[in-house]
């Protein structure tokens, strides 16, 4: 069984083709990378697997069972989670209450029912403060939960971000460049993360520029050109294509 499918999945911007039948799968409890030069669609593949965007044509199948169309929200019911670019928080709010907001907003309901402090609501608090306090534990960030998040540097925001995403309790995540910006030290460490996330049985997929972190993190990578699939295969493989290399040595410096 496939944890992913993508099926000829295609997206169009009035007359400009993001992705052009794109095809790919990836397998449950592997580290998956999406690679490819800016403006290669990758971004909008995510958008299009997480419900952000609907695609033009083409299926989207999760755990065998279809996705495709799906808002964000129910894709995340499905177990199906994503991160972004940027660090989406709260910023004058406490790394703990980020985590909370985030997770009664994924609850039926949102978080307009935590402030009608029903008995509900309340035993809803109790389990999902439990919850987050384990989340932020597992990623190194409870030393820091009654910091407010403005004040966290770089890599601890990004580490936040995939709070979020595990508060849905997820089978898969989809990283949008998680170490984008880190320091040596910072990216060691999201890498270790990420990696014994994958031992505890999360599927990840990542996009992420960073080629010498990616190339050390993942088991396979799809790669990306002009919205379509250009290679696949084992990192090893992906480093001596000719495609690829081209696809890189032919970006500008202002891309």
């Amino acid at each position: 069984m496939k944890m992913l499918e993508v099926v000829d999945l295609s997206r169009t911007f009035g007359g400009l083709k993001a992705l052009n039948v794109v095809n790919f799968s990836i397998n449950p409890g592997e580290i998956f990378g999406i690679i490819g030069p800016n403006g290669a669609g990758k971004t909008t593949l995510f958008n299009l697997i997480s419900g952000a965007l609907p695609s033009t044509s083409g299926d989207i199948i999760f755990l065998e069972k279809r996705i495709t169309g799906l808002p964000m929200h129910k894709v995340a019911g499905r177990g199906l989670a994503r991160t972004f670019q940027t660090s989406v928080v709260w910023k004058d709010e406490t790394v703990l209450d980020n985590v909370l907001l985030a997770g009664y907003l994924y609850r039926k309901g949102g978080f307009f029912r935590w402030f009608w402090n029903t008995n509900t609501s309340r035993l809803e608090s109790s389990d999902l403060r439990e919850k987050a306090l384990d989340i932020l534990k597992y990623m190194k960030l409870d030393d820091v939960k009654e910091e407010i998040a403005r004040n966290l540097p770089h890599g601890k925001l990004r580490a936040l971000g995939i709070c979020f995403a595990l508060m849905t309790g997820p089978k898969m995540v989809l990283l949008d460049e998680p170490v984008t910006g880190m320091n040596p030290v910072e990216k060691a460490g999201m890498v270790e993360l990420l990696k014994a996330l994958r031992k505890d049985g999360l599927t990840i997929a990542i996009i992420e520029h960073d080629m010498s972190t990616i190339m050390n993190m993942v088991d396979r990578i799809v790669v990306l050109n002009h919205g379509e699939v250009i290679a696949e295969g084992p990192p090893a493989e992906i480093k001596a294509n000719e495609r690829v290399i081209k696809a890189y040595l032919g970006m500008s410096s202002s891309n």
